[in-house]
């Protein structure tokens, strides 16, 4: 009779180990969906972020009044970085740049002053870009012309729809995967233990006292899951951190909590909802349907 018992425990212990294991897959395969969003987000951003719009001003304009016009477009809300640079700095930086310096034989100085401009990536979109430039070539008696990417400018935000629109596809359809995967390992959990159940009820326990031993197994379980996938989440992170420069600049320690919360509450939620119905459906059976599945 011992050994029977022995058995049945390390059976049961197994089943949970197993249900553990399974639960933190799909999470971990979850949360890397959610992180992967985020870091597309963000990717798209620093991207947009650091488009150019280059500033061209006039041949007659000085380096005190660039400088001045530099000061007025950085209070611009558009603005999210300006550098002027002067025409003695663009000199010397070509010169640096060519090992000779081109003034020696022209006899004059080839370059204008530009002011470089880096915008918010709310606003480096086209029609954003184009209403900027406009607005900027309107003072005609400093600009000269207003230059920027247009072309990358639009193939970011295409790809940045595309990447969102298969992530989100990718999240709905894991959901349902995991839904499935999960109420299937709680349902083979609870179809090992039917009889237990049912001798429960036949002695006249209540479905509330029946139902407490299992609801505290699963949260037990979505809570360890969870850590555990939060755990092999933020080892894949430190592992970017340590050999992928610049990887914190779109993955930051917002997207990581935001991460870690989405997983642990969705393998709370996850199996809880799994266990409630499976275990709802064998307390509805009766002796004989128990005995037939």
């Amino acid at each position: 009779m011992r050994k029977k018992q022995k058995k049945t425990s390390r059976h049961s212990g197994m089943q949970v180990v197993t249900l553990c294991i399974s639960t933190t897959m799909v999470l971990l395969l979850l949360g890397l969906v959610v992180l992967s969003s985020f870091t597309a987000h963000n990717l798209s951003d620093y991207v947009k972020e650091n488009l150019m719009v280059t500033i061209v001003l006039d041949d007659s304009v000085s380096a005190k009044e660039g400088l001045a016009f530099s000061k007025q477009l950085e209070k611009r809300c558009y603005a999210r970085q300006v550098n002027f640079i002067s025409k003695e700095a663009a000199l010397e930086e070509q010169t640096a740049a060519m090992g000779s310096d081109p003034s020696e034989f022209l006899g004059m100085n080839p370059f204008v002053a530009t002011i470089e401009m880096r915008v918010h990536a709310d606003y480096a979109n086209s029609d954003s870009l184009r209403l900027i430039a406009k607005v900027l070539r309107s003072h005609k008696s400093l600009v000269s012309d207003v230059a920027y990417q247009e072309d990358l400018t639009n193939s970011v935000n295409r790809n940045l729809q595309r990447t969102l629109i298969v992530l989100l596809g990718l999240a709905v359809l894991l959901i349902i995967i995991s839904y499935v995967l999960i109420a299937n390992s709680v349902k083979l959990n609870m179809y090992s233990r039917r009889f237990a159940i049912h001798t429960m009820k036949l002695v006249g326990a209540k479905w509330g006292f029946i139902r407490k031993p299992f609801l505290k197994q699963a949260l037990t379980i979505g809570v360890v899951s969870s850590l555990l996938a939060c755990c092999v989440l933020g080892g894949i992170v430190w592992w970017l951190y340590q050999y992928q420069p610049g990887v914190e600049e779109v993955i930051g320690r917002n997207e990581l909590i935001i991460t870690g919360v989405a997983v642990v509450v969705f393998g709370f939620l996850m199996m809880l909802l799994c266990t409630l119905l499976s275990l709802n459906k064998f307390l509805r059976m009766t002796a004989e349907e128990v005995c037939k599945i």
